[in-house]
């Protein structure tokens, strides 16, 4: 038995390992800069330890709007996204000939590069002097959605966000409605149970644990969001007021102010424990709304 043992460690060594390097090592990095005051990136040295970073961060009007921007985007596009992937995924089961196809066409837009999507919806929101933009020709308005007020922004990151996950939602609830066993079904035929009872009653609760999985992969991928942004509005963000948390973080070590990693750290452990929150949030409601089997 011991034997045994000692061979199941060794073969999970190299997960342990690359784990610890490359997960635990960074996040307990993270934290020690956190809280180290001053921190210079040159020397390797810092004047003192403390939660000035911290206090400096919450007060930074650019980390207040990114978090605001960040909020925004969570709380619109994981419900929208997860209903909009449920109707789409219902109306797939019942097109039992043409399902694997519609799945394939609805998929496309999830291989496809982030950046190279971002520009397609930037070209067709932009105005120029020369157009206002395949979406104003449509909507016949004559609005600036990438360089105008703060609502049309984010309504085009908004939209953008929604587009690029759905694909990937979409396919998880089309498999988990697949899976539901006919024979539940079935008796609700014999029983005459109207469409909408069968639903609330049966596909609902069995595909309950896949519906819980996005959304809280929904949260987690929302608050991560910095490049659906960068490749709608640039890589000045703060300038058009669209900058995300990920995106404060990234500045403050790269950016044009960046050279500042204990800031950027502490901005990082913000989000953790935010992220952190809602997830325990989530596994709370899990267990009194999800079906277990």
């Amino acid at each position: 038995m011991e034997k045994n043992d000692l061979k199941g460690w060794l073969y999970l060594l190299p997960a342990i390992l690359f784990l610890g390097v490359f997960l635990v090592y960074p996040l307990v990095d993270v934290f020690v800069y956190s809280f180290e005051e001053g921190y210079n990136f040159a020397s390797q040295t810092y004047f003192g330890i403390g939660t000035y970073n911290f206090s400096y961060v919450l007060h930074d009007p650019y980390f207040l709007q990114a978090v605001k921007n960040t909020l925004i985007l969570v709380l619109i596009t994981v419900p929208v996204s997860t209903l909009l992937a449920l109707v789409i995924s219902l109306a797939l089961a019942s097109v039992k000939k043409l399902r694997k196809l519609f799945q394939t066409i609805y998929f496309l837009p999830y291989v496809t590069n982030t950046l190279a999507v971002g520009m397609v919806f930037m070209i067709l929101f932009k105005k120029t002097p020369y157009t206002d933009g395949l979406v104003n020709l449509l909507l016949n308005t004559n609005i600036d959605f990438i360089d105008g007020p703060y609502w049309a922004k984010m309504l085009v990151l908004c939209v953008y966000t929604v587009w690029v996950v759905l694909p990937f939602k979409i396919l998880v609830l089309t498999s988990a409605i697949a899976s539901v066993n006919d024979d539940l079904y079935d008796a609700a035929k014999i029983d005459s149970t109207p469409r909408w009872r069968t639903f609330t009653k049966i596909t609902l609760p069995m595909i309950s644990p896949m519906i819980f999985y996005l959304v809280i992969t929904g949260f987690i991928g929302a608050f991560k969001a910095y490049s659906d942004a960068v490749a709608i509005f640039g890589t000045n963000l703060n300038a058009a007021e669209m900058n995300t948390i990920v995106g404060y973080v990234y500045d403050m070590l790269y950016g044009d102010s960046g050279g500042y990693p204990s800031y950027a750290s502490a901005a990082a452990v913000i989000l953790f424990i935010i992220v952190l929150t809602i997830t325990c949030i989530n596994l709370m409601v899990r267990k009194k709304h999800v079906y277990n089997g």
